[in-house]
Order: structure tokens, then sequence, then C-alpha cells
């Protein structure tokens, strides 16, 4: 009886919350956000983050909610919608707003390790390093030494933004003061495999070894992922046995790596008999895997064998993701063959929901086939589904625009990517910027450079 009423409830309260989040991601899309005072709806945790992650493209709007938010009776930001803001600002580069964020959670007491190591991850994608390593330095300032997942964070966060060598100095230097655990030599060796310096990887590897630190099932995956980019299949396969004679068993991760690098360099057939293996010791294929195999058979121009995988996909239950849809979509437009391409993501808009580059991909295959009709249905129904661009959308619409020449149509585009928060890349926006003096129209772009001096500081061009 219990279960029976919980069960009434929660069917009660989803659609509800759901309702909620529609009603005002809708007026943030279209309307004054005065209009939020309007809808009575009451504020939940789950709620307010719920909306801020929908709006993570558009900083300026998600962090104005966010402060509509803060302000209303009976509601207290949480930590994670917290962390979802001083994410989005960071990706607009709203390092003064992010900080005072930080201050804000230090005076309520919930400022934690993580929150110093976002932005640490976001300023070093950034390529900020030094102020990657202030953050780091300045923890303890806040009242949070530094410990060693905040070592590993700062190591994690260079070598993904493609500076494994000031990470391995880092290290060199601080390994005494945070005694390295196996977690800090994955990050390095994957840092190495990026770069990639396949020696360097092994050497790694082996310290890890030396110094008594046993390679857990995320190193074995990562050493194996960066043979396999090496172009090192065969030692690859070596490192899988070796895991097996440990008694480390392949997972499915592992298995995914291989048929992609098989993949890769045409070997299908190898790729399909990894898989079989795969099924043969008893590892059930996740989305990866199958995504993996799809993506082998599209390498190979073999698109039958690809949607007969997303058909086994479906009977054994595994659910496609956008991914999916944006290997098969990315072959069918290599191939020409956009009508197709484009029936692909009116089915797959029925199962999975797309991404940004699953918009992105598709406005810029309409743009380039001149069907700019087209790429406007498709940016009404992303707006209908109240997916916010991301930069790189906004960017193929309007080069797109500017190609045709219909630079007052780019200029709106411009303006709005600017009104929700975004910035543009310095090409779009240097592009806009040639038509519109070329037409005369230095007040439109005088407008334009203004309202994007309010956004942020940083000249879009010297």
């Amino acid at each position: 009886m219990l279960t029976s009423v919980c069960a009434r409830n929660y069917c009660n309260v989803v659609p509800l919350k759901q309702d909620s989040i529609k009603r005002i991601c809708k007026i943030m899309m279209s309307c004054p956000q005065s209009d939020l005072n309007q809808t009575g709806i009451k504020l939940s945790p789950d709620l307010v983050e719920d909306v801020l992650k929908r709006f993570e493209n558009a900083g300026m709007q998600a962090y104005s909610f966010f402060q509509w938010a803060g302000k209303q009776p009976h509601y207290s930001h949480s930590i994670r919608a917290y962390h979802t803001i001083i994410a989005s600002l960071a990706k607009i580069r709203q390092y003064q707003i992010m900080w005072d964020l930080v201050n804000d959670m230090r005076s309520k007491g919930i400022l934690n390790v993580e929150t110093f190591s976002l932005i640490i991850r976001k300023y070093a994608r950034a390529q900020k390093l030094d102020q990657a390593i202030y953050a780091f330095n300045v923890m303890e300032t806040y009242g949070l030494p530094p410990n060693l997942p905040a070592f590993n964070s700062l190591l994690s966060a260079l070598c993904k933004s493609h500076n494994v060598r000031k990470a391995q100095h880092i290290f060199d230097q601080m390994k005494e003061r945070f005694l390295p655990d196996s977690k800090t030599y994955t990050i390095l060796l994957e840092g190495w495999g990026k770069e990639p310096n396949l020696p360097k990887a092994r050497q790694i590897f082996n310290d890890m070894i030396h110094n008594g630190r046993h390679p857990d099932i995320v190193t074995y995956g990562i050493m194996v992922d960066v043979l396999c980019k090496g172009g090192r299949v065969d030692e690859a396969l070596g490192v899988v046995r070796d895991m097996d004679a440990c008694g480390c068993a392949p997972t499915s991760f592992i298995f995914s790596v291989l048929i992609h690098t098989y993949g890769i360099h045409n070997r299908i057939a190898d790729a399909v008999d990894s898989f079989l293996e795969m099924e043969r010791n008893g590892v059930i294929p996740d989305v990866a895997v199958y995504n993996a195999l799809i993506g082998a058979f599209c390498k190979v121009n073999r698109l039958k064998n690809a949607l007969r995988v997303l058909s086994e996909m479906n009977h054994k239950g595994v659910v496609p993701n956008s991914r999916t849809c944006n290997i098969i979509m990315s072959s069918l437009i290599g191939r020409g063959d956009t009508d197709e391409a484009f029936r692909v993501f009116r089915r797959m808009i029925k199962i999975c929901e797309p991404d940004a580059d699953t918009y992105t991909m598709l406005i810029k295959m309409f743009c380039q086939s001149n069907k700019l009709e087209m790429a406007f249905k498709v940016w009404k129904y992303m707006s209908f589904k109240q997916f916010v661009p991301s930069m790189h959308t906004f960017s193929v619409l309007i080069n797109g625009l500017c190609d045709k020449e219909k630079v007052s149509e780019a200029c709106v585009f411009l303006e709005e990517m600017i009104e929700k928060g975004i910035r543009p890349s310095g090409p779009t926006f240097a592009r806009l910027r040639k038509l519109l003096i070329k037409e005369k129209r230095e007040d439109v772009l005088e407008f334009l450079v203004q309202k994007m001096n309010l956004l942020i500081k940083e000249p879009l061009f010297d």
C-alpha cells in the first residue's frame, strides 16, 4: 500500500516539476526575466539546478536567473547550483563574478575542494595556466589546505588542456609534499599519451609499478588507449593479455577502444572479432561499444551493417545516445547524402535528445548545401526544445549567412548570441565586421562592439 502511495506521489511530483522547469525556461528564452516573479512557482534545489544546467551555454542569462532565485523566500542555493553557474561564467570568462560567488560560498560555509578543482579546470581549459596554479595555491587562504585530490585535479586539468609538460614539472616539484597515488600516475600517463609521447608514457607506467602503485582497471584502460592512439595495437593487445594474467578482466571501455582503433585503420574484420570476443568473455556491450562498432562500419562505408548494429542495440535494450546519431549522420554527410542524414535525425529524435554537435552538424550541412530555410527550421526546433545553442552552433549559422552576404540576418543572430552571454569567436566576429565595413554600416558595427564590451572587456580583434 505504501509503495503504491509513494508511486502516485512521485508520478504527480515529477510532471509538476518538469512543467515548472518548462515555464521558467520559456520565460528566459523569450520574455523579460521580471516575468519570473509572476509565475508563483515554488523553487527547489533540483529545479534551480536543472534550469541552470539547461542554460549552461548562456552564462549571463543563467546568472540573472541565479540571482533572481537566490532572492526568493524559503530557498537557498545548493553547492551544485553554485558549481553549475561558476562553470557557465568561466566559459564566458566572467572571472570576477566567479570569484565573487566563491566568496559568497565561503561566507555561507559551503566552499569545498571541488569548487577549486572546478575553477582550476576552467582556467586550464582557457589556457590561463598561471591563474589555474594560483587557484590551487590560494586554497589555504580560503580555509581549504590543498590535499592529494586537489593536487590530482591540478595535474588532470593541465594534462587535459594539453599542458602535460607543465603538469610533469609541478609533479616533480611537489611529489614529496603530496605522496602520489595510482590516480596521480594515471593522470600523467594519459597526459603523455595525448602528447603523444609513448616513451614517456611507458616510463610513467613503469615508475608507477616501481614505486609500489599498482595499476587498476582505469590505468590499464588508459594504457591500452594510449598505445592504440599511438598505432601500437599489438602492444595494446599485450597489455590486455597481461591484465587477464593478473586477474583483471578487460572492461567494455577497453573493448570499445580496441574496436574504435580497428575502425580508424579500416580493420573491420578485427573490429568485429573484438566485439564477438567481448561477448564470449561475458562482457555486456554498452552504448560506447556499439558506437565504436557503428563508427567502424561507417568508416568503411558499410552503412547497412551500421544500421543492423543499431537494430541489435534496440533488441538488446541498449538505448542509442546523441553520439550514435552523430556518427551515422557524419558518415552520411561525408558521402553527400544530406537527405538521408536528415531522415536519420528525424528518426533519432524520437529515441534520444540531440546535443550541440548534432544541431551544429545539421545547420552546417544545410548552410553548405544552400538550404538556409532548412537551417532555420533546425534552429526553430532547437528553440522549441529549449536547447541553448553553443558558441559553435551560433558560429556555423552566422558564417553560413555571411557566405550568402545576408549581413542583417547574421547581425541579428550575433546580437542574440551576445545577449545570451556567449562570446563569439574572433574569426566569426572579424568576418562579419569585414562585411559591415564593406557595406558602410559602421554604425551597426559600433553597436555590436558596444554590446560585446558590456559582456566582456577582452577585445575581439586588435
